[in-house]
């Protein structure tokens, strides 16, 4: 069995025990979403939720994942919503008929980081001259490897630069955990990584300002970052608790939550950057 495969699982038997083992669920005012590691490690739901407790009287619970395992959680009727940053995934997610429909509600950018001495010298280059001169010098590149959105991202990425992706080259490592981890690791071995700028906002201040890892390669198109919120299709998940999922889409969309998300800083910088119903 493959080791994600084996991760989904527990995860899986992880929400099903969190969602049955609640005496609150029965209540009916608790919301269960899957989402990505960005929005929880950087402290964003938990600056959320409270507000949106106290204003629709639903609480909301999530699990913290890669998008590829937060999608299969909707799947498997896990949960009752959704919150990713993988559009092309997201979009075939809906095609399936599992989700209902995609709000786009914020977004960020990606950025690839490195070593301050920056050994392969991709500073100021653009994305494609960047891997290239990474691959072509076999300098360490740490990879989620894990079907997150970043993930998908930087393969994404690897392909439209004519390289592949080098998954079988030693340089490449590939850590299957979430993004502050991959961060942390990649400053351990000198090696370079993608990462959303949230995160490594939150890296960032971690180090008080004097990280390791640097921003290196930042402004491309191909670079931007966009989250969205969508709900479990009822029609396959006769349990998913859709009206509070809707409530949830809602109030993201809201003035409210738009101006909460567009002050979330941290070290007087922007993490996300609202733009609810658009792309």
């Amino acid at each position: 069995m493959k080791l994600s495969h084996l991760m989904l699982i527990v995860v899986s038997l992880s929400v099903l025990i969190w969602r049955t083992a609640s005496p609150v669920f029965a209540e009916n005012r608790v919301l269960h979403m899957a989402t990505t590691t960005s929005t929880d490690n950087t402290g964003l739901l938990d600056y959320l939720a409270p507000v949106f407790e106290s204003s629709t009287g639903i609480e909301l619970r999530w699990v913290a994942v890669g998008t590829g395992k937060a999608l299969a959680l909707g799947r498997n009727c896990d949960v009752d919503v959704l919150m990713v940053h993988a559009p092309a995934a997201e979009a075939e997610y809906i095609s399936r008929g599992y989700g209902v429909k995609r709000h786009p509600f914020m977004y960020n950018d990606f950025v690839i980081i490195g070593p301050k001495s920056d050994p392969a010298g991709v500073g100021e280059k653009s994305v494609a001259q960047g891997l290239s001169v990474i691959c072509r010098q076999s300098v360490n590149f740490a990879s989620r490897g894990d079907d997150s959105g970043t993930n998908k991202r930087e393969i994404q990425l690897w392909m439209d630069a004519g390289l592949g992706v080098p998954d079988r080259e030693s340089w490449y490592i590939q850590t299957g955990q979430g993004m502050l981890n991959t961060i942390n690791i990649a400053a351990e071995q000198d090696a370079y990584t993608l990462a959303d700028r949230g995160t490594f906002i939150k890296y960032e201040s971690n180090w008080k300002g004097d990280p390791p890892l640097v921003i290196l390669v930042e402004g491309d198109a191909a670079l931007r970052n966009q989250y969205s919120v969508i709900a479990v299709n009822p029609a396959r998940c006769k349990d998913v608790r859709y009206d509070l999922a809707e409530k949830l889409i809602q109030w993201v969309l809201s003035p409210e939550a738009q101006h909460l998300i567009g002050e979330f800083e941290l070290m007087d910088k922007k993490l996300f950057i609202p733009n609810g119903g658009m792309d």
